[in-house]
């Protein structure tokens, strides 16, 4: 026998036969040498006082701290998520993550703050309209009405499928701040999606006395001093922009609602600061366009009040979803020349900025040279590889039909209205999970002009792709759809969350552990951190939350 692991005697053979832990190894240490200290460890455990009462334990069938990180080691529990001992450590884990949450959302609303109006400007607004709010919006508006009068303050996120009209909700119950006599930022992550709000409150907002200004890092010296000033003595009502907004230099007069779109990677401490920004009388609303599963709305932003825009508004019409082979892709050219000869945009999505030896999709460079050539100066290139001037051009162009066919990788996947663009092609659209392919889909379909999506796929798919593609042809629903995406792709890779790097579970997965999400949300809501910050001390450093939590109670 070459190099055994052990040499015992006859009478020690039940210390080779047991099951063994294998363990990730430092560089020095051997796996023996590892898993002999890890037993001293284990064998040596504090009997630590249980933060979980008894009879719960007993009821979810749960062995006590110490003998579950005994039985997670010397059975073959930690192999099985769904073993006993394993579902203690994740409720645990879980547990530690809801209550960073739950202390967060109790320490803001604790704070206090005085807004009155009685909804005279938005009601005005609203009659002007040419459309009417759905019932989703009016229901959301009124939500929100609601906390902006409350005496705590407002945490809150609006979610809202691509196009659900989030903006214009978010716009009247800015106008109702500004008649309790405060002032409102709205905060945007580019430039030109800020200046579209910009636009679009200067239009609903043309009728009334309040005032709005637009302030971004390309605003010259001397406008933004005026800026500035204006905003410190109470002359701007709205102020619209980029994160230039929130920079130490900027004082408001008497912010009473903070207003962030597209910001859903915000951390907790994040969040917690944002709140702090405008003083106790400042009032947060975040929007978000990335529908997220319930599990994941619990996990990342269970310290806010969440509402729901459920409905397309009126006047749009669904997006006709196709199919099709990619060795099919010539039958397209007649459909786009017939679109551009109307004056209507078209988007060609591909994955990648250039030509791959080691992957078989397509390149946005290369497939623009292509499309380029049977319809000259009509086409626009734009990827990650640009500057951030330079997408800024290439948009602004689409925007004003200089140019009808912009080819694209995915930065074009999330905020901007392009209202005249009624097609995109999304080419090896088997590469992308659904919620991405549903938000390029978003792309398209924002004006009253029927629009299709076409997604081009190589021959040959796995049966998760065909899944995937059959899900998003039947449905336009973003909430659906991220649910699907979830347990399809599973936790942690659903558009928005894996590049944020906010997959915070070692443990818990909110597909496989669904039920113990929902038992720990239930029992976290007769928590109070403070009278039983010692009680639960172990379990946050444990899972290294206690910083945070610290951060929080002080």
């Amino acid at each position: 026998m070459t190099n055994p692991d052990y040499v015992t005697l006859q009478e020690n053979k039940e210390y080779v036969n047991k099951l063994l832990p294998k363990y990730s190894l430092t560089k020095g240490i051997n796996e023996k040498k590892y898993r002999s200290i890890s037993e001293q460890v284990i064998d040596n455990l504090p009997d630590i006082e249980d933060w979980h009462e008894d009879s719960f334990l007993n009821k979810q069938n749960f062995l006590g701290w110490k003998d579950n990180i005994i039985a997670l080691h010397k059975t073959n529990d930690a192999q099985n998520n769904l073993s006993n001992s394993y579902k203690r450590l994740v409720f645990d884990e879980i547990c530690a993550n809801f209550l960073v949450l739950s202390n967060n959302r109790k320490k803001i609303k604790k704070r206090k703050k005085t807004k009155s109006f009685n909804c005279k400007i938005s009601n005005k607004i609203l009659g002007n309209l040419s459309f009417q709010l759905t019932k989703s919006q009016s229901r959301v508006l009124s939500e929100i009405n609601i906390d902006l009068k409350s005496e705590t303050r407002m945490f809150r996120i609006l979610q809202g499928d691509v196009g659900s009209g989030k903006t214009i909700v978010s716009l009247l119950a800015a106008a109702n701040v500004v008649e309790s006599g405060n002032q409102c930022a709205l905060m945007a992550p580019t430039e030109i999606l800020a200046k579209q709000h910009y636009d679009l409150a200067k239009k609903i907002f043309h009728d009334s006395n309040i005032q709005i200004d637009f302030l971004t890092g390309k605003t010259e010296v001397g406008e933004r001093k005026k800026i500035i000033k204006k905003l410190e003595n109470g002359g701007i009502n709205i102020i619209i922009g980029t994160h230039s907004l929130f920079q130490k230099k900027i004082n408001f007069n008497n912010l009473g609602l903070a207003i962030i779109d597209e910001q859903h990677k915000f951390g907790v401490k994040q969040r917690s600061e944002l709140a702090n920004k405008g003083g106790l009388n400042c009032d947060v609303l975040l929007l978000s366009a990335t529908p997220i599963p319930r599990t994941m709305m619990m996990s990342f932003y269970g310290d806010m009040d969440v509402s729901k825009i459920t409905e397309k508004p009126l006047k749009r019409k669904k997006i006709i979803t196709l199919s099709k082979p990619e060795s099919k892709t010539n039958e397209l050219w007649s459909l786009i020349k017939k679109k551009i000869n109307v004056k209507e945009q078209v988007f060609w999505v591909c994955p990648l900025i250039e030509e791959s030896s080691f992957l078989d999709f397509t390149s946005a460079k290369k497939k623009f040279d292509i499309i380029n050539k049977k319809y000259p100066n009509k086409v626009g290139l734009i990827h990650g590889a640009l500057d951030k001037i330079e997408k800024e051009k290439i948009l602004n162009k689409f925007l004003r039909k200089e140019i009808l066919i912009l080819v694209s990788t995915t930065v074009i996947e999330v905020g901007i209205d392009f209202p005249n663009a009624t097609l995109i092609v999304i080419e090896n659209s088997n590469k992308f999970g659904l919620a991405q392919l549903h938000q390029l889909r978003g792309r398209v379909g924002r004006g009253s002009k029927q629009s299709i999506c076409i997604l081009l796929y190589k021959e040959g798919l796995s049966k998760n792709a065909i899944k995937r593609i059959k899900i998003l042809k039947k449905s336009d629903d973003g909430f659906y759809i991220a649910e699907k995406d979830m347990k399809l792709r599973g936790f942690g890779d659903i558009i928005g969350f894996q590049q944020s790097g906010s997959k915070n579970f070692r443990f818990a997965d909110p597909i496989i552990h669904n039920d113990l999400f929902l038992l720990a949300e239930k029992y976290v809501k007769n928590i109070d951190l403070k009278i039983n910050e010692r009680k639960y001390s172990f379990l946050l450093k444990f899972f290294d939350k206690a910083e945070i939590i610290n951060q929080n109670i002080n």
